[in-house]
């Protein structure tokens, strides 16, 4: 493999140009790429650089949002290829915590699990810490993973952990990521991991849970 031959899509994806990453990633399909390849060289580079931009003085939301609309459209295109993949492992929650609209981080974390085989529930963004309890009750949820892009969220982080101990559900992992989770510790957050990318976060799942 050739990280080169993802350069072109990297750079499609950070301008946010949604029509042409979509092409780009067509053609590295066509010549053989798988999808998870395709995020691991492509997207998750891309999503590295705008995580830098929000956490300095070049944050531009206009900016963030063509991206976001541009690795949408890239993951809705490899999706179809990993919702087939045979799902043999836990149940896990993906979230993104009440006041935070940003769902980018938690697209790719959800793509990743299913292409590892892990049954993935997506309760959206925008979600009550409430919610997300009720949630991993309902599906017997063995992990529930949070992505975060701005810091007011993180008193809500720490209160998923307390409340799933109150409901009697103190097994369950809680791991967190994202350009504003990720610069703290998981004593500061009150979680069980910190990832600073999604295929860290499936690497300690497997680790955890297998």
């Amino acid at each position: 493999m050739n990280t080169h031959d993802f350069q072109q899509l990297i750079s499609f994806l950070k301008d946010g140009d949604h029509i042409n990453s979509v092409e780009e990633t067509k053609k590295l399909q066509d010549r053989g790429y798988r999808s998870e390849e395709i995020i691991v060289n492509g997207i998750h580079p891309a999503m590295e650089l705008l995580d830098s931009k929000c956490t300095s003085e070049q944050f531009n939301l206009l900016e963030l949002m063509l991206a976001g609309r541009a690795v949408s459209s890239v993951i809705k295109l490899l999706f179809t290829d990993l919702e087939s993949s045979l799902s043999t492992k836990q149940k896990v929650v993906v979230a993104a915590l009440e006041g935070d609209i940003h769902d980018l981080g938690k697209s790719i974390v959800k793509i990743v699990l299913i292409g590892k085989g892990y049954q993935v529930i997506d309760c959206g963004k925008d979600v009550p810490v409430e919610k997300i309890i009720e949630t991993i009750e309902k599906e017997t949820a063995k992990a529930v993973c949070i992505s975060g892009l701005i810091t007011s969220i993180i008193p809500q982080v720490k209160d998923v952990k307390t409340g799933l101990i109150e409901k009697g559900f103190s097994d369950v992992l809680v791991l967190a990521g994202g350009a504003a989770l990720k610069q703290a510790s998981k004593e500061e957050l009150n979680v069980d991991f910190v990832g600073q990318t999604a295929f860290e976060a499936a690497h300690f799942l497997q680790e955890k849970l297998g």
